[in-house]
């Protein structure tokens, strides 16, 4: 298993209230917490793009994140998580020129992760009628983009975009392209993942046990894939929790239960209205109560969250390890613990716990990649 960062760009009103620069101070957090992360041994750095969700995510362009830290790390791989693939909020041809050029200028190092807009706020936004569509749209670019970088004129007719004969340039660094990923929040997404032979990021709340079938659909697929729509299957599936590694581990929980994580899960389940969500779950500006000590040890029994010292943080990534996940990521900034408490945790985990599940040095998707290179040499 291998284990990833994410940079969310949380920017509380709280924290607004009461400083003009609260949203740059987070800006600049969150490119400290990457860079923590590559000291650290963590393989993955993932970044959203997202629009008008306040507090939520003020991370409309997340090229521009990664392409700093990028400058500033040498074996963190940077991910889009996602970039917006729809036309009418980034036209294809345009997507494909900047996924190669962060191929370039990261070296290789660039992971495509690829989605439709998480709300209706977003999608309304760009003037998209129907939340549905997006659907169509996404499968409509996702077969278009790799073709872009291909060597030679491309052009394209279609339901949603349409493209004159041009050549696309640059093309990505080598003889194939950065792996491909898509967001998977409903079930049927799984296995359509699986069949496309990309990644999957598993945005879905619950304990390993109950997230173990959508897995399970997934790599059923993704292990029958024959045509993935990239140049190789990246068999991939990556899922999102909560971390904190401390020495001691009733510190670590009482430090945990006072962070405000559920406020943010709060806004998460407020925004993002393409999200199933449980009965009886609070409306926004209602919030999720934050766990107490018992239950947060509860949910880490059960490997829901990721808390406590090395051992209890090893036994709970067991139970995403027994299920099939390939990479566990955190959201380290999704809450209001300081960063040198946040910095630290990372460092302690990277130490202890890392070692114990990822043993190779080299990224999978990068194994994927040179793999088919060396097919087609």
């Amino acid at each position: 298993m291998e284990f990833g960062l994410f940079a969310q760009l949380f920017v509380p009103k709280y924290e607004r209230d009461k400083d003009p620069l609260a949203e740059h101070k987070r800006i600049m957090r969150n490119v400290e917490v990457g860079l923590a992360g590559d000291r650290s041994g963590f393989k993955y750095l993932w970044c959203p793009e997202h629009h008008f969700l306040d507090e939520y995510s003020h991370m409309p362009g997340p090229e521009v994140y990664m392409s700093y830290v990028a400058g500033q790390t040498e074996n963190i791989h940077l991910g889009s998580a996602i970039f917006n693939i729809t036309p009418k909020v980034n036209h294809p041809a345009r997507v494909a020129e900047t996924v190669a050029l962060l191929d370039h200028v990261t070296n290789r190092r660039f992971e495509f992760g690829t989605g439709r807009g998480s709300s209706t706020t977003e999608v309304f936004g760009f003037d998209i009628e129907k939340l549905e569509d997006t659907t169509d749209m996404w499968d409509e670019a996702v077969v278009e983009i790799p073709k872009m970088w291909k060597l030679g004129q491309y052009s394209y007719e279609g339901k949603w975009f349409r493209m004159p004969e041009r050549e696309v340039f640059p093309k990505p660094l080598g003889t194939s392209h950065p792996p491909i990923w898509v967001a998977a929040g409903s079930p049927p997404t799984f296995a359509k993942a699986g069949s496309l032979g990309i990644g999957a990021f598993c945005f879905t709340h619950g304990t390993p046990q109950k997230i173990a079938p959508l897995i399970d659909a997934y790599k059923d697929a993704v292990e029958n894939c024959e045509s993935p729509v990239g140049d190789y299957v990246n068999n991939n599936i990556m899922a999102v929790t909560n971390m904190l590694c401390m020495e001691d581990r009733e510190e670590a929980f009482k430090t945990a239960v006072s962070s405000g994580m559920n406020y943010y899960t709060s806004l998460q389940m407020h925004w993002l209205d393409n999200i199933p969500k449980p009965p009886n779950f609070p409306v926004w500006p209602d919030l999720i109560p934050e766990p107490t000590v018992e239950q947060l040890k509860q949910a880490v029994d059960v490997g829901m969250v990721v808390v406590g010292d090395p051992d209890d943080c090893a036994k709970a990534i067991r139970k995403w390890d027994e299920i099939g996940a390939d990479q566990l990521t955190f959201s380290p900034t999704t809450n209001n613990l300081p960063s040198e408490v946040v910095i630290e945790s990372m460092e302690l985990f990277g130490k202890e716990v890392i070692p114990q599940f990822d043993k190779d040095p080299v990224h999978s998707t990068t194994k994927y990649r040179e793999a088919y290179e060396a097919s087609i040499a």
